[in-house]
């Protein structure tokens, strides 16, 4: 039996027989308990990791991709998918439509881009989780394959998450969505660049989305919040990975403090589109997404902010390893769903 099929098999056994097989050994930091499936995973993702200084973009993007087949659960089916590409500021973005089933009426739509650090991700990755999306909110989803770094450093994503928000507004209707319903969402790198379109909106005095869903976003490029320090190791991601990511992302140290890539630091937020914010408490981008929740709401922003606390970085993309990962799908269809369900 190879590692992929032993890895699956043993993802599928229930939460408490893991709970039994880390009886004694359950990792506790911060005054919160280690998920033992989460627990499992960092383990694995350890062990398969290359050291830092013999990690390659090309690897970790594959990386990145197996795990997803491995763990992001059983394939949901949708009332249509489509693939097509729209113009962005560095020519055509490949982007792809989920609809559930439904009437030919306009659906509302989220805009979603993927995590991955700005280096790696795609709509494949993520299809799991933005299938689960529209099962459980009954609207369309609009997964994004922006231009990623290396190649394209910063600002080519946030351009293009522009473009595609733009395009979901202006021209939607083409393909039967609500162009008056449009919310952005994102998870990790995919999350800041949605809390980046969302200001930038205001910015160009441009109709803003409706709803930010932004999921266990990186805010602030510094790296400075506690959780930083608390979690820097041995919990998934890590700080020597997220330095590397930034390293190709944000190759000068001076683009650290542009608004546009750490939205985190823009110092009024008045006027912003309501949204959720989803942590995971054993991770190192926790406290920054937090802070700006926090932010958010003195600044007047309707939103809300939830931590699952035993869970790691990206657990929402793990559906078929972790219970959490679809309680925290179904929130955030839910909080969505009564979005665009107000007129």
């Amino acid at each position: 039996m190879n590692q992929e099929k032993l890895v699956k098999i043993i993802a599928s056994l229930p939460d408490g027989l893991f709970n039994l097989l880390y009886i004694g050994r359950r990792i506790k930091k911060d005054k919160q308990l280690l998920n033992a499936k989460a627990q499992f995973l960092c383990s694995i993702v350890e062990k398969q990791s290359l050291p830092i200084e013999e990690e390659t973009v090309e690897n970790t993007r594959l990386q990145m991709e197996s795990l997803s087949d491995l763990l992001s659960g059983e394939t949901v089916p949708m009332g249509s998918i489509e693939n097509f590409t729209i113009d962005g500021p560095l020519g055509d973005i490949p982007v792809r439509l989920y609809k559930p089933e439904t009437d030919d009426s306009p659906l509302p739509v989220l805009v979603y881009f993927h995590g991955g650090g700005f280096i790696r991700g795609s709509i494949n990755s993520h299809d799991g989780l933005c299938r689960r999306l529209v099962q459980y909110g009954g609207f369309a989803v609009l997964s994004v394959d922006y231009h990623l770094a290396p190649e394209y450093p910063f600002p080519a994503a946030v351009d293009d998450a522009y473009a595609a928000f733009d395009w979901a507004r202006s021209n939607g209707q083409s393909k039967g969505l609500d162009t008056g319903k449009v919310a952005v969402g994102g998870d990790s790198s995919g999350g800041n660049l949605a809390a980046v379109v969302a200001q930038d909106t205001l910015r160009n005095g441009t109709p803003s989305p409706v709803f930010q869903l932004l999921l266990y976003p990186t805010t602030d490029a510094n790296f400075t919040a506690p959780s930083h320090r608390t979690f820097a190791n041995g919990f998934f991601l890590t700080a020597e990975r997220m330095h590397w990511y930034r390293g190709h992302y944000l190759p000068d140290p001076a683009l650290w403090n542009d608004e546009r890539a750490s939205p985190g630091l823009k110092e009024n937020l008045e006027g912003l589109a309501p949204a959720l914010i989803i942590t995971a408490g054993f991770d190192p981008l926790r406290d920054e997404a937090e802070d700006y929740a926090s932010r958010l709401k003195n600044a007047g922003v309707p939103m809300g902010v939830i931590r699952h606390e035993g869970m790691v970085h990206g657990f929402m993309s793990l559906s078929g390893l972790l219970e959490d990962a679809d309680k925290a799908i179904r929130t955030a269809a839910d909080t969505l769903k009564t979005i665009f369900s107000k007129d």
